[in-house]
């Protein structure tokens, strides 16, 4: 199916009551988007700053201000989150903050909104440079963010190809979501898929199966979902008229595999690919032992220990080493045996190990920190191995240690993601190290294992 590329989602000839987006009762169309990204690009062009962070729960408004950037010449920045404390300490990152709220962000701030008015003029939007491109940030194996270039050619090169894999089974549906725009895996599904296809996409997230089950009978639905939000389905709630699942972001077990398909009566298809990468793979699965197969143009090879990965939509000529490790077949397909280095999803979340161990041993008191999965009852979780100072042992010693384990946690909440947020938590005179002085983590977890 011919997409639309991205320079062309304000100025082609659709009409002006084409719905772009919904919220409830409210639809925004084509005439509202070029009413509300002429509005916003009023404002920008009175700022001097040229990266300007984007921070929406609103995936309408979200688009607004997209548009509104790079159409003005300046550079969107996508940090991933709109955690204040953080954007306070990556303030170095951009210059300034457009929001769909007030945030208590010391610098240049927007707040973009909608008036709700169609477009009466013919707007002209000035071309986008023959650079743009959007900044994401992903966690790095270091703890420190990874700038990641995304651009505008490379992320219409991967709508277009998702579009000639699902376009025919998207044709007249409406696009929900349980993932945001602030990560790649929604930007690309979420936003760029529906309008380079002219599909109406809901505003909101989906938070809960129960607002996946209130959806309005008389549609038909694409769900951009996750493994994480999946295994939470309740099949004795009705499910509503969904065509097609597409789930990204971590391994989607097979038992959640079954039971969506058994509620909603279709087999979820799955995605593989990182922020860096874009998508890299497919697999449609009605048994488990279902491989993955390359997306066209994409190429996988090994190289030492790790593989590199080539593609359309990956800029750099050199490609782009994975994080995980792959087992090929004779036919080309692969299976996923597990991740390298210091990076671990968690929820469909990329956490960086290292950037805990950080934060931790900013909390004082501690002297080391090795943080590290942890598998309990069937979940994952993450634990850290503490070396206190002796002021704060004495403390934890004459304490109650929940006391002082839910003050950390506290603590650690306006830096890290939820699931970041270490659960368990284990107090050494040392942490064991090896002949070669190195941490060997297989032993580490040992330290967690249950108690019978």
């Amino acid at each position: 199916m011919k997409t639309l590329p991205f320079a062309a989602w304000l100025s082609s000839p659709r009409a002006d009551d084409t719905p772009i987006a919904w919220l409830g009762a409210q639809t925004w169309t084509l005439g509202h988007l070029r009413h509300d990204v002429a509005q916003c690009m009023a404002q920008l062009a009175r700022q001097p700053g040229e990266r300007w962070a984007l921070c929406f729960e609103n995936s309408y408004l979200f688009i607004v201000a997209l548009l509104a950037t790079l159409h003005a010449g300046k550079t969107p920045v996508i940090p991933g989150h709109s955690r204040e404390s953080l954007l306070a300490e990556q303030k170095a990152l951009f210059d300034g903050v457009l929001s769909d709220r007030a945030l208590n962000w010391q610098g240049p701030r927007l707040v973009v909104v909608s008036d709700n008015h169609q477009a009466t003029d013919e707007y002209t939007f000035p071309a986008l440079r023959n650079d743009a491109h959007v900044e994401l940030f992903t966690s790095g194996s270091t703890g420190q963010p990874r700038r990641v270039i995304k651009p505008i050619a490379c992320l219409d090169k991967e709508a277009a190809l998702l579009a000639a894999r699902f376009g025919e089974r998207l044709t007249g549906c409406r696009v929900v979501a349980s993932v945001v725009p602030q990560h790649l895996y929604g930007l690309t599904f979420r936003i760029f898929l529906p309008m380079s296809l002219g599909l109406p996409l809901h505003a909101a997230m989906l938070y809960y199966a129960e607002q996946l089950a209130a959806l309005e009978e008389q549609y038909r639905y694409a769900f951009i979902s996750s493994p994480a939000f999946l295994k939470r389905l309740d099949p004795q709630l009705t499910p509503p008229p969904v065509t097609l699942i597409l789930s990204a972001g971590g391994m989607l077990p097979w038992r959640d595999v079954q039971s969506a398909a058994a509620w909603l009566g279709v087999w979820p298809d799955e995605i593989y690919g990182s922020t860096e990468t874009g998508i890299l793979a497919w697999r449609y699965r009605r048994e488990d032992a279902i491989a993955w197969l390359p997306f066209p143009g994409v190429t996988i090879a090994q190289e030492g220990d790790a593989f590199r990965a080539h593609s359309p939509i990956i800029p750099e000529q050199d490609g782009l080493l994975l994080d995980d490790v792959l087992i090929f077949d004779k036919k080309g397909t692969f299976q996923i045996a597990g991740r390298r280095g210091r990076v671990v999803k968690i929820e469909e979340k990329r956490i960086s190990l290292s950037e805990i161990e950080r934060r931790v041993l900013e909390l004082g008191g501690i002297r080391e920190a090795a943080a590290l999965p942890v598998f309990r009852g069937g979940r994952q979780g993450i634990g850290v191995l503490l070396v206190l100072e002796e002021e704060t042992r004495s403390q934890w010693q004459a304490s109650d240690s929940k006391a002082l384990e839910l003050a950390w946690r506290r603590a650690l909440i306006p830096w890290l993601e939820p699931v970041a947020v270490p659960r368990y938590w284990r107090i050494l005179d040392e942490i064991p190290v090896n002949s070669m002085n190195k941490r060997v983590y297989a032993q580490l977890q040992e330290l967690f294992h249950e108690t019978p």
